[in-house]
């Protein structure tokens, strides 16, 4: 039986980032940023595919001079998702990148310099109907907000937010997402907690900065994981140091174990113990390395135990469980199969082929 303990999603107003839905409701989406050059089109273009193939969604590319902003349309024109241009600063980059066609931008209007500036990005973007994040960070706020909270404090990003969420507004501008990042994790939550409270635009969640593939997954995890619990944010970025197709792995973990999308498998193993007689942990991670693209939805059991196994993991849609010179596959908790030892991984991949209906990777 599933369970849903969950509130209701928090209502905010509906924007679209090319073909992907943010907010009104939608599906919370996967987004990664590249960490190529974006002038090299072809390293960058590269590991989009890459991100795409393991669900990203969304994708971010820095813009730092012009000769990276005249690259943004070939990228676009080779990748099946919607490209996001990232700016600071410099308004004319911002126009830029409009004019190579990306589907959205990240820039903060408060940092362009004076109004009319403001007001020629403001007037590309809605004639071209391109959404604004104003992406407030924790490490970057403004010396005055500084001064007169004391501190990056949650409710000095806020206000951040809403002087830059102001400018728009007064621009007639309302196609606007909102990110509030820290590398504290508390503080990133409060941030956002006071965040929904006050607007009603679209969330993007995340934790700046918040470092390897260790404990940047915890922090990210329980960041992000604990204000989606509460109801809140449209769409996530998990930031870690190295490789971003980790990144996107990350987020959708953390969006299936909350039970809010479905995409590709869930591995189920046990912790091991004394009765354990195979090597687990080999073959579980060379069952999540050769289905590392399935994108059927499947709950996956790795079990080391013949007695309690099947039982252990019944939840699961197919599962194996080793023994001394024996092993089990079995489905829904019953078994289906008894197979030799040496044969288990490869028959147990055989099944897995058929309920995919795809080729399993690797070997």
């Amino acid at each position: 039986m599933e369970y849903n303990l969950f509130p209701e999603r928090r209502p905010t107003r509906l924007i679209y980032k090319g073909s992907v839905a943010v907010g009104g409701g939608s599906p919370v989406s996967v987004q990664s940023m590249t960490n190529t050059d974006t002038r090299d089109v072809e390293a960058t273009v590269e590991q989009i595919q890459r991100l795409t193939e393991v669900g990203c969604e969304i994708i971010r590319v820095a813009v730092p001079d012009a000769a990276a902003g005249s690259q943004l349309g070939k990228i676009k024109s080779r990748i099946p998702i919607p490209l996001i241009a990232d700016i600071h600063f410099d308004y004319k980059l911002a126009l830029l990148a409009l004019e190579e066609g990306v589907d959205g931008l990240r820039i903060n209007p408060g940092n362009i310099g004076e109004r009319d500036r403001v007001r020629q990005v403001v007037k590309k973007s809605r004639e071209r109907k391109i959404p604004i994040r104003i992406g407030v960070n924790a490490g970057s706020l403004d010396k005055e907000l500084l001064k007169q909270y004391g501190g990056a404090t949650p409710e000095a990003m806020v206000r951040s937010a809403a002087q830059h969420i102001q400018i728009l507004e007064e621009l007639d501008f309302y196609d606007i997402v909102i990110s509030l990042k820290a590398s504290n994790v508390m503080r990133t939550i409060r941030a956002y907690q006071l965040a929904a409270e006050r607007f009603t635009y679209p969330l993007h969640l995340g934790v700046t900065e918040a470092g390897g593939p260790g404990m940047g997954t915890v922090k990210s995890s329980v960041g992000i994981g604990s204000l989606l619990a509460q109801g809140i944010g449209d769409t996530i970025r998990v930031s870690l140091t190295g490789d971003p197709v980790e990144e996107v792995k990350v987020g959708w973990q953390i969006l299936k174990s909350l039970g809010l999308r479905e995409r590709g498998v869930e591995i189920i193993s046990c912790p091991t113990c004394g009765r354990c007689e195979i090597n687990l942990e080999k073959i579980a991670k060379e069952v999540e390395a050769r289905t590392q693209f399935f994108k059927k939805p499947l709950k996956i059991a790795v079990m080391g135990c013949v007695v309690n196994g099947p039982g252990e993991a019944r939840e699961a849609d197919i599962g194996l469980a080793g023994g001394r010179g024996m092993g089990l596959i079995f489905k829904h908790g019953e078994v289906i199969r008894k197979v030799p030892e040496d044969q288990l991984l490869d028959e147990f991949l055989k099944e897995l082929v058929q309920m995919e209906g795809m080729e399993v990777t690797g070997k």
